[in-house]
């Protein structure tokens, strides 16, 4: 029998922020099997509990040497920490999913979001990158009209909500939003800017080409998951005053010409999608929040194009866009493990 004929045990790296938290929801609403699961943190939260399956994980401080025994290691942490604690948990043996953006453009490092290039996974793959939040719920999409029409040019413009930006931020939310309504003054430290009644075309620092880095995260890694490097891919990423779930206005040119019946069809036939095929019809942020599926709404033929599509694209960033994918990738690799030690 192989190493992963048992049950494995599961660490959550970052275990107290948003994303951490989430990975642990999902984790017990998915029933994915574990001998075990530990929860690793700053030293600050060391000592915290978290309910699970019906008992309560106390967080653990977070040291190079925390990975001993750990099959599985789901990293919820910032680029600067993800270089300095993955590599001490590859040491271990820890296979590593990765959701920072430290390794994500890395040639010898898979980025995945299984439904679109799972294909890349295999027994041996050790280190996975998670995509950012915004493409990871753009890709599906564009897979399936890949698949069906070709895609030729796709122009993003995105609505993000701020538990993207972390804990912080939604707090900073909150408090600004009472701070107008009592006609106090509006402290910002989350945002370079107010973001309460306000949207804040710039996310993450901008670059010299004019673009925020944020943008460019979502052009550089839809081209290497979608494994179309020439694509040709513009972005617009915008920060607006909602709390959870980001939407995205998608304009996409295909290379051949499909009926707008056709393209529904096809993305129904995802089990990851939920198209809404009626025009009245369409997600919003406020309901998709909780919630496992990429909604793809607002369908309609892009009239000033021999063949395009308008599509609006609204999901849980904290679902598909980090915790569920990372998820599903784990569940992904104890499944290839396990044929192998059957």
């Amino acid at each position: 029998m192989g190493a992963q004929s048992k049950a494995p045990v599961i660490g959550i790296v970052g275990a107290t922020g948003v994303v951490g938290s989430e990975m642990l929801r999902v984790l017990e609403e998915r029933k994915i099997r574990n001998s075990e699961v530990h929860l690793l943190a700053s030293e600050d939260s060391a000592g915290e509990l978290y309910a699970f399956q019906g008992d309560e994980l106390e967080v653990e401080a977070l040291e190079p040497n925390s990975f001993a025994g750990i099959d599985y290691a789901l990293f919820a942490l910032g680029s600067h920490l993800a270089e300095k604690f993955v590599p001490a948990a590859l040491e271990a043996g820890t296979t590593v999913i990765d959701n920072s953006s430290f390794f994500r453009l890395n040639d010898e490092v898979p980025l995945i979001v299984p439904e679109v290039n799972g294909d890349l996974l295999t027994k041996d793959t050790k280190l996975i990158a998670n995509p950012n939040c915004t493409t990871a719920q753009l890709v599906p999409v564009l897979s399936v009209i890949e698949k069906l029409a070709g895609v030729e040019r796709v122009v993003v413009s995105t609505y993000q909500a701020v538990s993207g930006a972390g804990k912080e931020a939604l707090d900073e939310l909150w408090e600004q939003t009472r701070s107008v309504f009592t006609q106090q003054a509006v402290q910002t430290n989350a945002f370079q800017h107010q973001i309460a009644f306000n949207c804040i075309p710039q996310i993450d620092v901008m670059l010299e080409n004019g673009y925020s880095k944020e943008e460019m995260k979502v052009v550089y890694e839809s081209r290497k998951i979608l494994r179309l490097p020439e694509l040709r891919i513009t972005v617009t990423a915008v920060r607006v005053p909602v709390f959870h779930s980001h939407a995205e206005s998608v304009n996409v040119e295909t290379k051949r010409k499909v009926t707008r019946d056709e393209l529904i069809a096809a993305l129904q036939e995802d089990a990851g999608i939920e198209a809404l095929p009626h025009h009245e019809e369409f997600p919003m942020q406020v309901d998709a929040a909780t919630k496992d599926p990429i909604f793809v709404g607002r369908i309609r033929e892009d009239e000033s194009v021999k063949n395009g599509f308008n599509l609006w694209i609204v999901a849980d960033n904290l679902r598909k866009g980090a915790a569920l994918n990372a998820v599903q990738i784990l569940e992904k690799m104890i499944a290839l493990r396990s044929e192998e030690s059957a």
